[in-house]
């Protein structure tokens, strides 16, 4: 990153074509936003407190919550402040650090849905040896490879990105810092940064995409052997709430980045349902979908209660 930068800070301008439902939008993100942190928390606190949900599944689940409690923790407050009619100034450092952990949280969330993927291929098509497969050790280093990939591939997007100059307009057409937004503000070329950003992503989450493409297949495949419904029944009920979480999660990336010619208006909409709705959207997914969740749940509401009582 330059020094030779003469912004110091940029202005936000918000999501675009919405001027004048400042009211409304702080309403339904101060609804959307703790709604979030809550459901994920509780599925968390779940989790850890359950020990029948001490397995692979759930240790990945587990990290899915946290990251779904920081990943809209990038964007949302921030919003929320200028919403709420402050300041829509965020320094030049701010903007840099905001672009780093969205891509950073966001490339890691998608790698650890890939490796939920091939957690439910390894259960469903070697039960037997699943266990064995999937120990501890190799749990830890699948979600410490997400982390690594998440982390190089935002440090890669920022160097590109603030290594050009800003010396002129600093008025960001989006709600938060991002790199289709950032650049047009540019003093010099951009278009080595755009091509890298643009590859770059689109590279991640279409291999993502392939190899959870190519874990339900296997799944799929796997299912259909097994001879009685009730036993289909539950592989597949195991495996409809993670499918479910990565549609919502792959969709919008692939949307955003892969346009032909950016429209602020469709990208600011997308990226809201990815970045804000869908973590929110996982927490009762992941809850109203999954028996063994919601019977903890029901245990962990019980033994409060009780308590109280």
């Amino acid at each position: 990153m330059r020094n030779h930068t003469e912004l110091s800070e940029f202005i936000l301008l918000g999501i675009p074509q919405t001027e004048g439902l400042e009211t409304v939008l702080l309403v339904i993100f101060s609804f959307i936003y703790p709604l979030t942190l809550l459901g994920n928390l509780l599925i968390l606190l779940i989790i850890v407190s359950s020990s029948t949900l001490h397995t692979p599944m759930y240790f990945f689940l587990g990290l899915l919550s946290i990251l779904d409690m920081l990943f809209p923790s990038v964007t949302c407050p921030k919003m929320l402040f200028y919403l709420s009619g402050q300041s829509r100034a965020i320094s030049y450092k701010g903007c840099a650090v905001q672009l780093f952990f969205y891509h950073f949280l966001g490339s890691t969330e998608g790698c650890l849905y890939s490796v939920m993927a091939y957690d439910r291929f390894v259960a469903i098509c070697h039960p037997l040896r699943y266990m064995l497969i999937m120990r501890p050790g190799v749990c830890v280093g699948l979600v410490m490879a997400a982390w690594l990939v998440g982390c190089l591939q935002a440090t890669i997007l920022i160097s590109f990105t603030f290594e050009l100059p800003y010396c002129g307009p600093n008025r960001v057409d989006h709600f938060f810092c991002d790199i289709p937004a950032i650049l047009p503000l540019a003093c010099a070329d951009s278009s080595l940064a755009q091509t890298v950003g643009s590859t770059n992503v689109g590279f991640l989450a279409l291999t993502l995409w392939l190899s959870v493409c190519v874990s339900y297949t296997c799944i799929g495949i796997a299912i259909l052997r097994i001879r009685s419904a009730e036993g289909r029944q539950k592989a597949f009920s195991t495996c409809s709430a993670h499918l479910t979480a990565i549609l919502c999660a792959f969709g919008p990336v692939i949307i955003i980045y892969l346009q032909p010619t950016p429209n602020p208006f469709l990208s600011a909409t997308v990226q809201i349902l990815n970045n804000i709705v869908s973590p929110m959207l996982n927490s009762l997914i992941y809850s109203l979908r999954n028996k063994e969740v919601k019977s903890s749940l029901k245990r962990v509401f019980y033994n409060v209660f009780t308590a109280l009582d």
